[in-house]
């Protein structure tokens, strides 16, 4: 009853400010569609809001947290600019109007809490619903009970827009969930949301911009594609890009009309989960590093004010018997490391065998759940929440067998026998695989094979398709490795 008497007061404190007839479009303005109903913004700071409107022309923002209202000018581009002070997050639901003295545009209910930007391809695409022949765990119940989010949770997914050069709007409005839309939201950043909301006790807000099969040369300003002796953008972009959505190899395109059209609006960190389409190729790490340095930039934002955390590809057959995809693998968890404010999550134990020939595995809530530990460790401070995997330390030969020591292994490993994964060579670089057993004392895993009699290297996981179980105090499984780097 409070809110409902707050919101009549505040409608009635707006007509009194002005005379004209009051709708819910505003004909002469515009906002982006990323502004719409059912938004959530983030809490304790100014947040950015923009639209469009002749130069010259005044706008002025009312909101219920706001004491005075603001007014902006659009500039000579056309674009008129708001920074609005948030309060602390809560579950109350505002309301924002926007107006001059033709228009008046509302946007209702507004969360305040938690925002963060999901990217990538398929599998953080990959919503609730499933693929074709692909499913996602437990996915019916997730979207039967998707209404008991709708205070918590919204989502706003972008569709899939590609462009030669730079977009001021793309679609794509906020949505509250129910089982009608829960199907269609990213089921990786549906449990991160899920997972972070319930621990600080807030809404969260996630804006999913991916596109399956694409590069991390899709997502790469031009600037920074010019740098690239192996890409000729001109070339590309014309034998590549006709405005066909399944043209996702293309560089540039989500950069210019997926990622450049929101990148102002205030969220708290990246979610990142990519790198199938770029398997094979050993620039990924320096890519990677220039596209994030690029989204900050383009943000407004540092690396202090904005984490990124990203997340490892899964075993898949399909990568073939070359190392490629366990390389991939090194340069992400690389990149988790040098990055800074970044980090990688392992997948390597959320993999079925009967799923060795699927490059969309069925687990997504353990994945957006490991990135929910990881933003709740690293940017909001709860260290008690583990977040880091084990990983490979130093190792020591004693004659036949090799002992291995990792990080993150505080309180020991896990199981005790029947380890898998583990693989041992002699000069001669041929692995075999390997019995483990854990040194409980040590906190260390001993190495040995019948047919290595001088070991030298070790590697655990190291293929594309190869299963461990060895994981840690907290369940977060070992990190794949391999000893005989060049």
């Amino acid at each position: 009853m409070i809110k409902t008497y707050k919101y009549i007061t505040f409608i009635i404190t707006l007509i009194l400010c002005f005379s004209t007839y009051i709708t819910s479009y505003a004909s002469s303005f515009s906002v982006p569609d990323i502004f719409s109903d059912g938004m959530v913004l983030q809490q304790n700071t100014n947040v950015n809001l923009w639209g469009f409107a002749k130069p010259k022309t005044r706008i002025t923002l009312e909101a219920e947290w706001l004491e005075q209202p603001l007014t902006e000018t659009a500039n000579n581009d056309s674009l008129f600019f708001f920074e609005i002070p948030t309060p602390e997050a809560s579950f109350d639901q505002y309301t924002l109007a926007l107006y001059n003295a033709d228009d008046t545009l509302f946007i209702n209910n507004i969360l305040i809490g938690e925002v963060w930007f999901a990217s990538g391809q398929s599998n953080m695409e990959m919503p609730l619903n499933g693929f074709w022949n692909c499913p996602i765990n437990d996915n019916n119940e997730a979207i039967a009970t998707a209404s008991e989010w709708s205070d918590e949770i919204r989502f706003v997914t972008i569709p899939k827009t590609g462009a030669t050069t730079p977009q001021k709007t793309v679609g794509g409005k906020w949505q509250v969930p129910s089982p009608k839309t829960a199907p269609w939201i990213s089921a990786t950043a549906w449990y991160f949301a899920q997972m972070v909301s319930r621990v600080l006790d807030c809404p969260v807000g996630v804006i999913v911009c991916a596109w399956g099969g694409s590069r991390v040369e899709g997502w790469t300003s031009k600037q920074t594609l010019l740098k690239y002796d192996d890409v000729n953008l001109e070339k590309e972009l014309k034998e590549g890009w006709n405005g066909r959505w399944w043209e996702c190899y293309t560089p540039l395109v989500m950069y210019n009309g997926m990622f450049k059209p929101v990148c102002k609006y205030t969220y708290r960190g990246f979610l990142w989960y990519q790198g199938e389409a770029n398997v094979g190729k050993d620039s990924y790490f320096g890519r990677l590093t220039e596209m994030v340095r690029q989204w900050r930039e383009d943000a407004g934002k540092t690396a202090e004010q904005l984490p990124f955390f990203l997340t490892e590809i899964a075993p898949w057959e399909g990568y073939g018997e070359w190392l490629s995809a366990p390389l991939l693998r090194e340069q992400q968890h690389l990149a988790g490391h040098t990055i800074p404010n970044a980090g990688c999550i392992c997948t390597n134990d959320l993999v079925k065998p009967f799923e060795r020939a699927n490059i969309h595995p069925a687990e997504k809530r353990q994945v957006g759940y490991r990135l929910a530990y990881m933003a709740l460790n690293r940017t909001y401070g709860l260290t008690d929440i583990h977040c880091d995997s084990p990983e490979y330390l130093r190792h020591e030969v004693h004659g036949s067998e090799i002992e291995v020591f990792f990080t993150n292994a505080e309180d020991g490993l896990t199981p005790y026998t029947d380890i898998t994964g583990f693989e041992i060579a002699a000069e001669d670089g041929v692995f075999h695989p390997a019995e483990a057993v854990l040194n409980e004392q040590n906190k260390s895993i001993i190495v040995r094979s019948e047919e290595v009699e001088f070991p030298v290297s070790v590697r655990y996981c190291f293929k594309a398709f190869q299963l461990g179980n060895v994981r840690s105090s907290r369940n977060l499984p070992l990190v794949p490795f391999r000893t005989d780097k060049n």
